[in-house]
């Protein structure tokens, strides 16, 4: 590029750092080593330089929630809007407070934590990518209706792992016609999606969930309900049982009397002259 007869030329610069900050642990009350790895583009010029949103990954520290650390150091009023992308893997999360101080991201790694249906998004509009494998969500209904509310931009969305998911990774009782039937019931709910799990959307299979997805729900029985309530009580039956009371082998009512006929048959014709009583 030239400009004033003299040639302009762009200078990529790519920086990788790795940050180590001690904190104190709440739930511990001892220090933790918390280690960030971060990675970023700044493309300068002769009169102009422009920062490229970053990697941000804070990964393997069996933490439960995100640290106030990460968040005031990389917060809405900081670093946090020209964060990216996002990586949360392989700690112990059980909640996501503090993730709006990451109000640009477009990839969200979640995976091997131990988030449940109680989880929460914060608005996050450019969001494309989100990883919740191996978690604890067992609801896909609740936390469909929370992605497509707060992540409306979600193309790429995999749930390997959890009972939400029913494939062969959460139950070996699942099969290949169940997870078809979520993958259905997922599409119907978030339509934009071009990459389910482990496999790509099909032109078919995003037709067929259109016309058919919202009958596609798996239905499983709340736990904690004893399955004892759902037997079906025997209709009564005219027959009482056997008395418990014997009778006396001398009080009987035997009769003996002469056949006037002759019976000529397989079968035997014993039940014509013994009463229930006689038993």
């Amino acid at each position: 590029m030239y400009c004033g007869g003299v040639k302009r030329q762009t200078i990529y610069i790519r920086h990788k750092y790795t940050i180590h900050i001690k904190t104190e642990s709440e739930a511990e009350e001892k220090q933790s080593l918390l280690s960030y790895n971060m990675e970023h583009d700044i493309i300068e010029g002769n009169r102009e330089s422009k920062v490229i949103p970053f990697r941000l990954c804070y990964s393997g520290q069996r933490c439960h929630r995100i640290p106030d650390a990460l968040i005031k150091l990389y917060g809405p009023k900081l670093y946090g809007p020209k964060v990216s992308a996002l990586d949360l893997s392989y700690n112990e999360l059980v909640t996501l407070r503090g993730l709006e101080g990451f109000p640009n991201l477009q990839e969200l790694i979640l995976d091997n934590n131990q988030l449940g249906d109680a989880i929460s998004f914060p608005r996050l509009p450019q969001l494309h990518t989100l990883s919740l494998n191996k978690n604890r969500i067992e609801d896909v209904e609740i936390l469909l209706k929370k992605i497509s509310r707060n992540l409306p931009s979600v193309t790429y969305l995999s749930l390997l792992g959890n009972k939400a998911c029913p494939n062969e990774l959460s139950d070996l009782q699942n099969d290949d016609e169940d997870y078809q039937r979520y993958r259905y019931y997922v599409l119907y709910h978030l339509p934009k999606l071009k990459f389910l799990d482990s496999r790509k959307v099909g032109e078919s299979e995003r037709t067929e969930a259109k016309s058919r997805g919202q009958l596609m729900k798996i239905v499983r029985p709340k736990p904690g309900i004893n399955s004892e309530e759902y037997i079906i009580a025997p209709l009564p039956s005219p027959y009482g049982p056997l008395p418990r009371v014997m009778r006396n082998p001398h009080d009987h009512k035997g009769v003996y009397a002469k056949c006037k006929y002759r019976y000529s048959g397989k079968h035997s014709e014993g039940n014509r002259f013994i009463s229930n009583n006689d038993l």
